[in-house]
């Protein structure tokens, strides 16, 4: 979260500043709560672009109706009440964003992947660490850590929402807004706030494990996890596929967006891993990464026509004790191949830029390894 403005006195003086129409004291006054706000509108969207739209049409309407600001609210709850309205706006004109698991029943591990889904909709991975995502409670009073409503099960889980169930539960759970500040802020009544919160609490807890990442990945260390994420590359790099195997929890699942074929099962991901992507056929190498506040990996796919390794895919870890117990793979190659059967060798097909500035380079990953 990016710090406040100096002070109150400070921020006082850049708010009377802003309302006279001084646009630089405006931006600075809204620099100050830039990142949370942004991180806020990605819970609400599942989607990097959407948030940093959102946030975009959201500023310019708190700069239009900066002299309507009574100051009966904080400045800070004032802006998150006009980015949450803006976010249950573009909720309303936009499919909701999904995972592979939450689109269509999995593929049996002999069947070669399939063709994507080219429309935009799926969850996108959150580069937490650019935007500084603190490791902490927003308040004391917050069911979730800040890091935890970033990682992917949690952020997908809000995307099944309407969208006013998703706005009650991350400004009362996540931000530890009073039910009456939530209640004024989608101009509604406490009770009905309250009302939607349980029904939000039993959709989203129904969908994520009992442990979050952060949890698992503190109960395990930095030395356990950055172990195991070497083995895990150890064994892509070597296409070994029973040390892969070994490290996956027995219901594990692989997905690969943009295509909507995903894996369910240790011995289905191995024998899909032995067909294709561990087959062989490819060379692989991986640098480490943290996405959505969890392990992740930018794998390169070797090209004989660049003489080097190509961006493939960032593949975001999601740990179950000391198993990977699902995988997914945010793939940075053409979604328009020439044919079906092009996605069975995928590595092959050319980086798309826009996929590769999403899944690369917003993780300040290099476009080629040598």
């Amino acid at each position: 979260m990016s710090a406040a403005p100096t002070g109150p006195a400070q921020a006082e003086r850049l708010l009377e500043r802003a309302r006279t129409g001084d646009e630089a004291a405006f931006t600075e006054l809204l620099d100050s709560h830039r990142g949370e706000l942004h991180a806020h509108c990605y819970r609400m969207l599942g989607s990097v672009d959407d948030a940093e739209e959102a946030l975009q049409e959201a500023s310019l309407r708190a700069w239009r109706g900066l002299s309507r600001f009574e100051k009966r609210s904080s400045l800070r709850s004032w802006l998150y009440t006009i980015a949450t309205n803006t976010c249950l706006d573009e909720i309303a004109r936009r499919p909701k964003r999904v995972l592979p698991v939450d689109l269509a029943p999995p593929s049996e591990g002999d069947v070669a992947p399939g063709e994507p889904v080219l429309e935009s909709v799926w969850v996108e991975p959150y580069p937490d660490e650019a935007l500084g995502v603190p490791s902490a409670y927003a308040a004391p009073e917050a069911r979730y850590e800040l890091r935890e409503a970033v990682e992917l099960a949690f952020v997908a889980a809000l995307q099944h929402l309407p969208g006013t169930q998703r706005a009650v539960l991350i400004l009362r759970e996540v931000l530890a807004f009073s039910a009456r500040e939530v209640a004024e802020a989608l101009q509604t009544s406490v009770a009905s706030v309250n009302s939607a919160l349980q029904r939000a609490r039993a959709t989203v807890d129904a969908r994520v494990g009992e442990r979050s990442q952060q949890q698992t990945l503190r109960g395990l260390g930095e030395d356990s996890v950055r172990e195991l994420v070497d083995r895990y590359v150890e064994a892509w790099e070597s296409c070994d596929i029973e040390a892969f195997a070994s490290m996956l929890a027995e219901d594990a699942t692989f997905a690969m967006p943009p295509l909507s074929s995903w894996y369910r099962g240790r011995e289905a991901i191995a024998r899909w891993a032995a067909g294709w992507p561990l087959s062989g056929a490819w060379r692989w190498r991986a640098l480490p990464v943290s996405a959505s506040a969890q392990p992740a990996l930018g794998f390169y796919a070797w090209s004989d026509e660049d003489g080097g390794f190509r961006p493939f895919a960032l593949n975001v870890l999601s740990l179950d004790g000391e198993r990977v117990s699902d995988v997914t793979a945010f793939i940075a190659r053409s979604p328009r191949a020439p044919s079906p059967e092009s996605y069975e060798r995928y590595p092959e097909q050319p980086v798309d830029p826009a996929r590769l500035g999403a899944v690369f380079g917003r993780f300040g990953l290099p476009e080629r390894l040598e």
